[in-house]
């Protein structure tokens, strides 16, 4: 007879699962065994947060929940910042974690966590499994709510008494086919009579708007519409291809050079815009320009987020009435066009300077040089991040994957593993802060193991040099943000990886481009300097705006 933990394997092998991605335990043994004779491979990771990051990727690459298991107490504990990343950054993921056995309590509250309350915040929903024979049910259940819009983490607490429990061979929950609703018609007649009554029309994509089965819709509406269009962080990529309408990130919540643009504008169509990011613009109650958001949901209203109108339904199908209504009707305003023009100019300014060690504009630059329009990179949480958003031009979508919700460190290498197993065909870069990779830089082994092609760029400052950017924006003298370093080569030599030095500007690309065709994991010291383009941020900044805040 078949046990619970083969029927969680069944159903998992039923949703098209072909990874798990954890650390087990004790309480995890039967399903490790029932694991062992599935068709599912069991990723070992050395920290149980890798392994949510993971799969956490895997939902926002694929649309897909990625699976992640761990065990009882410390173990699931572990798993709280990828459930918050993933929560946050609306990625589907399905969390499995063990526990004691619920119809006895021979260990008393050994280890014993609430794990299911403690999880209650943090995902769109948390069970504990007290039954074998609801398995199938229950995980089809997961997977429907974590791809619902909005996707996000679903847990599962399956007790070790659960996982060996015999029982009848349940059949599993076929999977069906889900529709999204579509805007009404008269929303949709009333945002378009609207755009085409604005002057100065401009288009924000959201995080909501950049899913995998988006890129399409986007892409065609920027295309019939012509209208110019910016993106916050997490939106960026979402439209494929070069364009003339792109008018650049929101890499700050005002007084960038992107700003400039949102202040000529005179209706701004929103689309997929998520509060949970950091905001791209503060809207103004007067005297601002109108907003329409477009999006799966009602807006969240906030104090600096608070449409006008609203059209909510299904992304793609909104975007491609929307397009129907306003193809061919609408003007393009030259002025955007040309500041469009001045922005871009800007941000290329310094792209090529040759100062030593290596400034974020540089890197940016020598960056998008080696790596193809498919390539995929992945940012950790740092202060390079403003520069990737801001200059980092992107050309086929989900090829810059950012953190703009939690904004959490030590999350860019397990992306970026993530990523190389899902596209080994294609060059996988991680970039990750000093002290961001060394929070979760023993997956180094992890990589190696797995034999995956990838190259992880370390910008070494000694230092958290985001939280000294703010330190230095709000005008508190340089204190407790430096740290020490390990020798970066040696320390991936000694996991079994290779290793490589930058010393000279002229080398970044070279070392680069000779790190990627060498093959394996290659990871690249790359010593940066922030200091100058700290100061000249917070100059740029206090002349535009008096209060602002880092992103």
């Amino acid at each position: 007879m078949p046990k619970g933990s083969d029927l969680l394997v069944a159903a998992l092998e039923n949703e098209g699962v072909e990874r798990v991605f954890g650390v087990p335990g004790e309480e995890n043994l039967d399903l490790l065994e029932s694991l062992r004779t599935s068709g599912i491979e069991l990723v070992l990771t050395r920290h149980e947060q890798a392994a949510a990051f993971m799969a956490a990727t895997h939902g926002r690459l694929t649309g897909k929940p990625g699976v992640c298991l761990a065990t009882l107490g410390p173990g699931a504990l572990n798993f709280s910042t990828g459930a918050a990343y993933a929560h946050l950054g609306a990625m589907p993921m399905i969390l499995v974690t063990g526990q004691k056995p619920v119809l006895s309590a021979k260990q008393a509250r050994f280890q014993i966590v609430d794990i299911v309350a403690s999880m209650k915040p943090l995902t769109k929903m948390t069970r504990q499994i007290v039954s074998a024979a609801s398995i199938p049910s229950m995980v089809r259940d997961a997977f429907r709510v974590a791809m619902e819009e909005r996707p996000g983490p679903v847990h599962l607490e399956l007790p070790e008494d659960i996982a060996a429990e015999e029982v009848e061979n349940t059949p599993v929950i076929p999977l069906h086919q889900t529709e999204r609703p579509v805007p009404s018609a008269l929303s949709l007649d009333d945002a378009a009579e609207k755009i085409l009554a604005a002057s100065r029309p401009l288009v924000m994509v959201g995080a909501a708007g950049n899913r995998p089965a988006l890129v399409e819709a986007l892409s065609a509406f920027v295309s019939r519409t012509r209208l110019p269009f910016f993106n916050t962080q997490m939106g960026k990529g979402a439209v494929t291809g070069g364009s003339n309408l792109y008018m650049g990130t929101a890499a700050l919540s005002e007084g960038d050079y992107v700003h400039e643009a949102i202040e000529r504008a005179d209706l701004i169509i929103a689309i997929g815009h998520d509060t949970v990011e950091k905001p791209p613009f503060l809207m103004k109650s007067a005297g601002g320009p109108k907003v329409i958001h477009v999006g799966y949901q009602s807006a969240t209203v906030e104090q600096v987020y608070h449409p006008d109108i609203e059209v909510i339904g299904d992304i793609g199908a909104a975007v491609e009435a929307l397009a129907a209504r306003l193809e061919g009707k609408l003007t393009p305003d030259e002025g955007m066009l040309d500041l469009r023009q001045r922005i871009l100019a800007r941000l290329n300014d310094r792209a090529e300077e040759a100062r030593f060690p290596v400034t974020p504009q540089r890197l940016v630059h020598d960056v998008r040089e080696v790596m193809p329009e498919d390539g995929i990179v992945c940012l950790d949480n740092g202060m390079y991040k403003i520069w990737f958003a801001r200059n980092y031009r992107t050309h086929v979508a989900n090829t810059l994957l950012l953190d703009n919700a939690l904004a959490t460190m030590g999350a860019g290498l397990p992306s970026a593993m993530m990523a190389a197993m899902l596209h080994p065909e294609r060059r996988v870069m991680a970039v990750c802060g000093d002290g961001g990779f060394m929070m979760n830089s023993q997956e180094m082994e992890t990589a190696v193991r797995l034999g995956l092609d990838l190259v992880v760029v370390i910008l070494n400052d000694s230092a958290y040099g985001m939280i000294r950017w703010k330190q230095a924006v709000d005008g508190f003298p340089d204190f407790g943000m430096s740290f020490g370093n390990p020798d970066f080569v040696r320390y991936a030599e000694a996991y079994g990886a290779k290793g490589s030095r930058v010393t000279a500007v002229e080398d970044l690309v070279p070392t680069l481009d000779a790190a990627f065709a060498g093959g394996g994991v290659h990871l690249v010291d790359v010593p940066i300097d922030y200091s100058e383009n700290t100061r000249v941020l917070v100059d740029e900044l206090r002349n535009r705006t008096p209060d602002v805040e880092c992103a």
